[in-house]
């Protein structure tokens, strides 16, 4: 697939140091503002891209780019993917997807009548260690608890406290700790149960942005709490406890390097290597695996996965939206948006 980047920061200079361990991608055009011509001429003669541009309608209008990867700041996603779609494109977004479920919905919509692929670019979903962890999961009886925690201290967080109030902490840009930390603990768990019954999320809120916070999700027959903070930090770490043992993590949700498998003592179903951590990522960089499978699906045409994963995204997305609004911080980001 020829791929066209929208964006120069961070994740996509990350994207760029493996990029070119993907069979089948070729990357053809980058995009960014008029004040970052520079940095993309020179990311563009770094990295062999041939095309570069300052304006995402003249990229789109380029025929070599057959798919664009959205990785813009989050308020920024629902723009630029619906220039894609309408231009025809295959699109792989960055997490968060929207900023709200109506964001995302009408997305989805607008891919279907377009009769082009759109799938989210959150590595959780696509990482072999989750995949062995959800086939692991009945090993562990019953689940009771799962609880996961994202915490880590925001470089940006000092010059908030000082008044200055950059993307990371911008309610007007889908900012704070749930959809820039927390996001992931939400799609892990996801991917490994499902939607939940019910969703409450209490923060801690300054300036109309959740600097951390606690959210709950009801699972009926197990409750599950997710923790992401970017004011504080803590040793990360999920655990996913059964009534016959537990798989715990001790690392993001995104990267996942590793996890532990400690049954009860006992059990009847005892694990090879008990308590040994274990990893199935063969060492690849956390972005890999996703873009292997993107290459695959939209290579061929494969609508059926691209919508089962669109389903993943929709719900977490709707966890994400009921969590902002029970915590007020949606509508303090829809009201700002407004203006």
């Amino acid at each position: 697939m020829k791929v066209g980047i929208v964006g120069a920061g961070m994740i996509v200079h990350d994207f760029l140091t493996f990029a070119h361990e993907v069979t089948g991608m070729e990357l053809v055009a980058l995009c960014a503002t008029p004040a970052e011509k520079e940095k993309i001429v020179e990311m563009c003669q770094a990295n062999n891209i041939k095309a570069h541009y300052t304006n995402i309608d003249v990229m789109l209008e380029d025929s070599e780019v057959e798919v664009v990867y959205v990785a813009v700041p989050n308020h920024l996603h629902y723009e630029m993917c619906k220039k894609a779609i309408l231009a025809g494109k295959h699109v792989i977004c960055e997490k968060p997807f929207t900023s709200n479920l109506k964001e995302l919905e009408e997305l989805v919509a607008l891919a279907d009548t377009n009769k082009v692929i759109m799938v989210e670019a959150v590595s959780t979903q696509y990482l072999p260690n989750t995949l062995k962890i959800k086939e692991l999961l009945p090993t562990l009886g019953q689940i009771k608890i799962v609880s996961a925690n994202y915490s880590q201290y925001s470089s940006r967080y000092d010059a908030f406290k000082a008044g200055e109030v950059l993307p990371a902490f911008n309610p007007a840009m889908s900012g704070g700790a749930l959809m820039d930390l927390n996001i992931y603990n939400i799609n892990l768990v996801v991917a490994l149960f499902g939607k939940p019954l019910n969703v409450n999320y209490e923060a801690n809120i300054q300036r109309g942005i959740d600097t951390s916070g606690i959210l709950t999700l009801d699972y009926d027959s197990f409750k599950c709490v997710c923790i992401g903070a970017k004011d504080c930090k803590a040793p990360v770490a999920t655990n996913i406890q059964g009534d016959a043992g537990c798989i715990t993590i001790s690392t993001p949700a995104n990267s996942l390097n590793g996890f532990k498998v400690l049954m009860n003592k006992g059990s009847a179903k005892q694990m090879n290597n008990e308590g040994d951590e274990v990893s199935y990522n063969n060492d690849k960089h956390r972005m890999y695996h996703e873009f292997v499978e993107f290459v695959k699906m939209i290579d061929e045409k494969d609508f059926t996965r691209a919508k089962k994963m669109q389903e993943i995204s929709l719900i977490t997305i709707e966890i994400a939206t009921k969590a902002r609004q029970s915590a007020g911080t949606e509508r303090t980001a829809l009201r700002r948006n407004r203006k």
